[in-house]
């Protein structure tokens, strides 16, 4: 399951946020990021994933 949260984070880095941890202070970061640009989101993102 992570693969299919990993390749959502790539291609909707927000996405791949909410599947992981719901509608917490980390999807809201990740907005943030992903509009502040592109690739922080996508790195904040497999972050998040990564480190359950």
């Amino acid at each position: 399951m992570d693969i299919i949260r990993i390749i959502l984070s790539i291609l909707l880095p927000p996405l791949g946020v909410f599947l992981q941890v719901g509608l917490g202070l980390h999807f809201w970061i990740n907005i943030v990021l992903t509009l502040f640009g592109y690739i922080p989101g996508i790195i904040h993102a497999i972050y998040i994933i990564a480190k359950k």
